[in-house]
Parts: structure tokens; C-alpha cells; sequence
């Protein structure tokens, strides 16, 4: 009986100790996207969660809130970002220009010449200087943390024709976001820009409100825009679809320097998911456009100099009407010739 008893109370002890909860974690990080669960964001969240809270050993925790749930857009979750209701938010360049006019940068055409470049651009200084201008300018409330990719890269994609040629946009009505740069380039290629928000590109593209857009091809298959009637795209890789993670300055230099050193490593992961994402996406919905009948046009490297020949007036018009402009652009293009020198030489190397 006394051995039964021994049993009961041991049975007893181990089912009390299963039943007590996990201790709390010690920090946790509210991070937001405004965008869906098949977005290039939420790909990084995912790898961001996972990697931050395995390496602190469960210390840290990190709640994702897609969507509109905490605040539904650039102005509101920045401001959310600085006054610490909101830890982690994803923008767009368009998205933050309102607060950092320079971030448009990003937007400039034809600067970075490929996916290479651009990671070893958005992973190295580059960002560093941005990164000083954004805390500077939020009074120390809003720190840059890593720069990635929601998207791939823009191309003009449009209801009419094939676009070889500045000369094909001519007079054509291309939707934009409400930022000046992207409205600048459009006027500078001849056509129409026409800001539309993006909910209502579909049917705009339908009625013929606009005729045209600047999407990667996984967004422009996400949304069915063939469906729209838009039938061309031209792949002339104007802008690298950046993507910009910010972070309440606050609430990273809370952490001890272990666990802010676990949320920047967790940043880096973040950023080579969102890198990866779009290439694997753009692959089914490349084949899924030309499979519909779309027109998929790669554009000779004399026609690309032409586009970009084109867009000279926005690189004059950046720097000298966006506050910072100058600043960031010489940075940029310091950056992609450093990236270009060391990738060509490391090219030759492999080569070899």
C-alpha cells in the first residue's frame, strides 16, 4: 500500500510540473505588414520569428499582425513605430516618403543592373547611411534595420502594346503610387503618370482609367490583372522593389545587447528570405502570364539605354527638390559601383 501511495504522489508531482505554464518571455516584438499571408513579407516575418526566438532561447517572442489590424498604412505605422505602439513595420519607399522623402532613392530607374548588385548594395553602407539620416531626422525614434525585397522588380506592363521603345509610352496613362518620383519618371518617358490606389487597379485597368502600371509579375499574377486586359509587359527592371524594415529605436535599445545582437542577426535572416522569395514566386507566374496569352518582352541592351536615357531629368529632379536627395544619391551610386568592382572581379576569379 505504501509503495502504491509512493506512486500516487510521484504520478501527482510530475502531472502538477507538466501543468504549470512556461515562463513568460521577457520581450516581446508586435511586428506589422500590411499585406497578405502570400507576400515576400510575410515570408521574412516567418524566418524573423523563427530565428529570433530560437536564439534567445524563447526570451524574446514575436507577434505578427498582417494586414490592417494595428494601423492601415505608411503615415499610421510609422507614427505607430515612433510612439512604441508598433515595434517592427514593413513600408515600401512610397510608403515612408512622406517622413523620409529621400527613401525614394530606391525608386530611381535603371541605377542597380541586376538581383546581385542590389543585394550587395542594400546589404552593406549603403543602408548604414540611410539608416543615420532616418534616426537623425525621427529624433532618434525610428531606426532603419535592414533594407530587402518585396516583389522583384518593376516593369511597365500595360493593356495596348508591346513597349520596346520610351516612344511605345507615349501619351499612355500609367498608374503610380501618389509619391512625386514614380509620377516624375512616367512624365519623363512621355506618358501619363495617374495615381491610383492600389485596391482599385483592377478596375481601373478594365474601365481604362489607366492603361498601364510599374509591377514585378508576382504582383501584377496575384491580383489577375490579365483578367483587367492587361496583356504586355516589358521587362525592363526599372526599380528593384525595395523593401524597407523599420523598427521603434526604443524598444531595440531596451533589449541587452545579447538580445539586440539576436534581433539583427534575426534581421539578416530575414532580409536573405525576402532576397530568395520573389525569384522562386516570379517563376510560376512568368509561366502563368505566357501561358494566358500574355506578351512577355525582354528589351535589347541598346533599348534599355534608351529607357534609361530617357529617365535623366528624374536623377536632376531628385536631387535637387528632395530634401536629402543629393546626399543619398551620391551614396547609392557609390555603393553600385563598389558592388559592380568587387562582383566583376569576383566573377573573373570564378571563372578562371
Amino acid at each position: 500500500m505504501l509503495g502504491k501511495t509512493k506512486t500516487l504522489a510521484a504520478t501527482l508531482l510530475m502531472t502538477a510540473a507538466l501543468a504549470v505554464p512556461a515562463l513568460a518571455q521577457d520581450y516581446t516584438i508586435r511586428a506589422v505588414a500590411n499585406s497578405n499571408e502570400n507576400d515576400e513579407d510575410y515570408d521574412g516575418l516567418q524566418v524573423f520569428k523563427s530565428y529570433v526566438e530560437s536564439a534567445s532561447n524563447g526570451a524574446i517572442a514575436v507577434e505578427i499582425y498582417m494586414g490592417t489590424q494595428l494601423c492601415s498604412n505608411g503615415a499610421e505605422c510609422l507614427q505607430g513605430v515612433a510612439d512604441g505602439s508598433i515595434d517592427v513595420y514593413i513600408s515600401t519607399s512610397g510608403g515612408a516618403a512622406g517622413l523620409f522623402p529621400y527613401v525614394q532613392v530606391l525608386d530611381l530607374p535603371y541605377v542597380m543592373q541586376d538581383d546581385r548588385v542590389a543585394e550587395r548594395v542594400l546589404s552593406g553602407e549603403f543602408t548604414r547611411t540611410m539608416r543615420s539620416m532616418a534616426l537623425e531626422d525621427s529624433g532618434g525614434m525610428i531606426r532603419l534595420m535592414t533594407i530587402g525585397n518585396t516583389g522583384g522588380w518593376r516593369n511597365f506592363a500595360n493593356t495596348k502594346q508591346r513597349v520596346q521603345t520610351p516612344a511605345d509610352l507615349k501619351g499612355m496613362k500609367i498608374r503610380t503610387v501618389v509619391a512625386d518620383l514614380p509620377q516624375e519618371l512616367v512624365r519623363a518617358l512621355g506618358a501619363a503618370p495617374t495615381p491610383i490606389p492600389w485596391p482599385e487597379l483592377f478596375t481601373s485597368l478594365q474601365t481604362g482609367v489607366v492603361e498601364g502600371t510599374k509591377n514585378g509579375i508576382t504582383d501584377i499574377m496575384s491580383m489577375k490583372f490579365p483578367e483587367a486586359g492587361l496583356q504586355y509587359v516589358t521587362l525592363d527592371g526599372h526599380a528593384y522593389m525595395g523593401a524597407l524594415w523599420w523598427m521603434s529605436n526604443e524598444t531595440f535599445l531596451a533589449l541587452p545587447e545579447d538580445m539586440r545582437r539576436v534581433v539583427v542577426d534575426g534581421f539578416y535572416q530575414l532580409q536573405q528570405a525576402t532576397f530568395a522569395s520573389p525569384k522562386r514566386k516570379s517563376i510560376p507566374a512568368y509561366q502563368e502570364f505566357v501561358e494566358g496569352g500574355g506578351d512577355l518582352y525582354v528589351p535589347t541592351p541598346e533599348e534599355k539605354q534608351a529607357f534609361a536615357d530617357a529617365a535623366q531629368p528624374v536623377y536632376e529632379w531628385f536631387t535637387a527638390n528632395v530634401e536629402g536627395g543629393e546626399e543619398i544619391f551620391t551614396a547609392m551610386q557609390d555603393a553600385v559601383q563598389a558592388a559592380t568592382e568587387e562582383l566583376d572581379a569576383e566573377r573573373a576569379s570564378d571563372i578562371q
